[in-house]
């Protein structure tokens, strides 16, 4: 088993790893663009220390995923209000003809692709170490810390486990995925030694588990409970009152369990590079809703104004409002998912038992025991409108059959969405796009979508499905 897990780990390495010729490209590119925001900056009277930061400082970046970080160090004097927009407005001069996104973590940044290599330029104040403004401003401190105890072996070791963490899809901090970020991986890996001692150790998950590198808690373990209520916590080495995993959410931890598990039991490259979904064709599609017996109900809307990490916040905000709407109407969900291509249109799919329930239904009331609880029962239902047969008693309490007020799940929705949706919980942004034009759709009526959207076909190929790429 060892043999097997070193040679298929050998041959990822061979790929993800940086050649010269990748790194020679990657850092001129890196210098220049750290150039000429600086030039930028100055020229429109903006004092800015400009660093490359990220994955490329640190030679943790994988060969098929180049990113380059760009920070901008700003005066800790600049107003907090204007620090992303004055930044955007440098960032888009410096790259001015490039394709740009404006994207959202605590502030504005801005995402351009030159040279066919995504860059992100990011504002963030100088200032020193614990004087934070901003939470972009830790970022050179992480670089400087990992920097200093990173190898070559242990940046090799980095990349395995960030390969390995986005082929199980629980790699990205983004709040779309809610999982591991770059520097969490650095971080496990300085303290754990490799790769494999990582998942060695995540494969015997007990629950809560604390790494504190730096030992910042050692002789105060009684406070971690209530300063870090995360099943995860990573201590910032350079934020003693920072859990680097705390956006990590419960699921991605679980996965990474399970895939830990998984490798270690069978090791195969498919943990490195799962198989591209390949969408089922209408037939089979129709086939596999139809075969299920469930009800598949699908929210379909257009864009929504808000850059991809509101969006997704708004996304799954309003996933659990509705979910919370239809449960408590009775209506038993089995799963629920979020597809959206960020610019056109969003999808929100709820896999239900059933999407008519029956008009009727029964309603316990009160043990005979609670005498006074009985009469207000009584009183409530005995001339109700709603009342079909009853009240009776049974089983020693009172009990009564009325009609549900709600047993479509269609008109439910349809009905609560008509102005948006605010009132049942739908996100401020998602209600927006909501009121323009919305359609609930059942089972294989989504198919023209389907037939028409290859990313939401691959998404529901792999929802109907279910289970993670790697499982055999």
């Amino acid at each position: 088993m060892e043999k097997e897990i070193h040679e298929i780990l050998q041959k990822v390495l061979e790929r993800i790893t940086p050649s010269k010729e990748q790194r020679e490209q990657i850092e001129r590119l890196a210098e220049e663009l750290r150039d000429k925001v600086s030039k930028t900056a100055k020229e429109m009277g903006v004092e800015a220390e400009v660093r490359v930061e990220g994955s490329v400082a640190k030679d943790t970046w994988l060969s098929e995923e180049p990113d380059i970080d760009i920070f901008m160090q700003v005066s800790p004097e600049l107003p907090r209000k204007m620090l992303g927009s004055v930044c955007l407005k440098i960032a888009r001069k410096a790259t001015e003809g490039a394709r740009d996104i404006e994207r959202f973590a605590e502030h504005p940044y801005l995402e351009t692709f030159i040279e066919n290599i995504r860059v992100n330029i990011v504002p963030c104040y100088r200032v020193d170490k614990g004087e934070w403004k901003s939470a972009t401003d830790r970022t050179p401190y992480h670089t400087n810390y990992v920097k200093q105890h990173l190898n070559a072996r242990l940046r090799s070791e980095v990349r395995l486990l960030k390969k390995f963490m986005k082929g199980t899809d629980v790699y990205g901090a983004e709040i779309k995925i809610g999982g591991f970020s770059g520097y969490l991986c650095e971080l496990l890996t300085i303290h754990y030694g490799s790769f494999l001692e990582v998942l060695k150790s995540f494969a015997e998950w007990k629950g809560k588990t604390v790494i504190d590198i730096e030992g910042y808690y050692e002789h105060r373990n009684d406070e971690l409970p209530r300063l870090f209520p995360e099943p995860l916590v990573m201590i910032d080495p350079v934020d003693a009152g920072r859990n680097v995993a705390a956006a990590v959410r419960r699921e991605k931890i679980d996965l990474f369990v399970a895939a830990s598990r998984g490798f270690l039991k069978k090791p195969s490259q498919k943990f490195f590079y799962p198989p591209l979904t390949q969408p089922l064709n209408e037939t089979a599609i129709r086939q596999r809703i139809k075969s299920r017996g469930t009800a598949l109900l699908f929210l379909v809307f257009g864009k929504v104004n808000a850059v991809s990490d509101v969006l997704w916040g708004q996304l799954y905000k309003t996933q659990r409002a509705l979910r919370k709407t239809m449960e408590k109407c009775d209506f038993k969900i089995l799963r629920a998912g979020a597809w959206s291509d960020e610019e056109t249109v969003s999808i929100l799919v709820f896999e239900l038992e059933q999407a008519k329930l029956p008009l009727v239904k029964k309603h316990l009331g009160p043990p005979l025991e609670k005498k006074s609880e009985c009469e207000e029962f009584l009183r409530k239902y005995l001339d109700s409108e709603r009342t079909v047969c009853g009240p009776f008693v049974e089983g020693g309490r009172w009990v009564v059959e009325i009609q549900r007020r709600e047993n479509d799940v269609v008109e439910l929705l349809r009905r609560k969405l008509a102005d948006g949706g605010r009132r049942v919980g739908v996100a401020e942004r998602i209600a927006e796009a909501v009121r323009e034009r919305f359609e609930v759709l059942l089972n294989e009526n989504i198919l023209n979508i389907y037939a028409s959207n290859r990313g939401f076909a691959e998404f529901l190929t792999d929802f109907l499905a279910g289970k993670p790429k790697w499982l055999e």
